[in-house]
């Protein structure tokens, strides 16, 4: 923080934002370089849609229009999708030296994780754009109005947002490259153990409480009621909840994760 002291003529939080904002311009700029990596982003969840609404099926459980039911779960599942990348850009900078190089800067410890979370997020608005223009090409709708559709992807957002710290955190436990894909694994139950595809009422008594209380259970339920859209017959607390723990959900993931990711940065420089 002594290089951090000898800036003048700006404030603590104008020298925050901009070297938060050079870390972003930083992680944009790989993006841009490495188009591949961002199409197969964008690809990836929408072939899951396709698969699912014309080839395996989804919404059991439901009545009424499948593509309603599946494409609101498919939306909050595209928010655990493409964390590996984080991860892996994460650790790299480790590897490499990259972070010790920029802690001989004057710049804001965190800042890094800032651009990065910053860059990450933007892209995952990017995601949601695509994957809800694929959702209307294959029949779906809201209903509720701007408002509330707006609302709903506020949702969305809080959530990748709770689940980003969690994958820096976790990436920086990893602390190698390679490691980060038997971590990244973790990701999977968390996604495929909520109601994307099938309600709860479907499931056998245990497997549908343990889902019902799945965040991102309680995020794809949520945003199907601000879209108007179906969400099966459930009458539990979790489910009648559901927009509360849509947000208490991922409140409470960032309270955990984003101060350990930030401490244990600053552990990893001697800060």
């Amino acid at each position: 923080m002594s290089a951090i002291s000898t800036r003048t003529g700006t404030s603590t939080a104008g020298w925050v934002l901009a070297d938060s904002w050079t870390m972003t311009r930083r992680e944009l700029a790989h993006c841009a370089r490495q188009p591949v990596q961002l199409v197969v982003g964008l690809v990836f969840p929408v072939m899951l849609l396709l698969m699912f609404t014309y080839l395996v099926g989804g919404g059991r459980g439901v009545d009424g229009d499948h593509a309603e039911f599946l494409v609101p779960g498919m939306l909050a599942l595209t928010m655990a999708f493409g964390l590996e990348a984080t991860m892996l850009a994460v650790t790299q900078d480790l590897t490499k030296g990259v972070i010790d190089r920029f802690r001989a800067m004057p710049m804001v410890s965190g800042s890094v994780l800032v651009g990065r979370s910053v860059a990450d997020m933007l892209q995952s608005v990017a995601a949601l754009a695509v994957m809800i223009g694929v959702g209307y090409a294959v029949g779906w709708r809201w209903h509720n109005g701007v408002t509330s559709a707006l609302g709903a992807v506020g949702l969305l957002l809080l959530l990748r947002f709770a689940m980003l710290w969690a994958g820096i955190q976790l990436a920086m436990v990893a602390g190698k490259p390679e490691m980060v894909q038997a971590v990244q694994i973790l990701v999977w139950p968390v996604g495929f153990l909520s109601n994307v595809f099938a309600t709860p009422a479907s499931m056998p008594g245990w497997l549908g409480a343990v889902v019902e209380w799945n965040p991102m259970s309680a995020t794809a339920t949520a945003v199907r009621g601000l879209f108007g859209n179906p969400g099966g017959s459930e009458d539990s607390w979790a489910a009648t909840h559901a927009e509360l723990l849509a947000v208490v959900w991922p409140l409470a993931l960032i309270a955990v994760f984003l101060p350990l990711a930030v401490r244990r940065f600053a552990r990893l420089g001697g800060c």
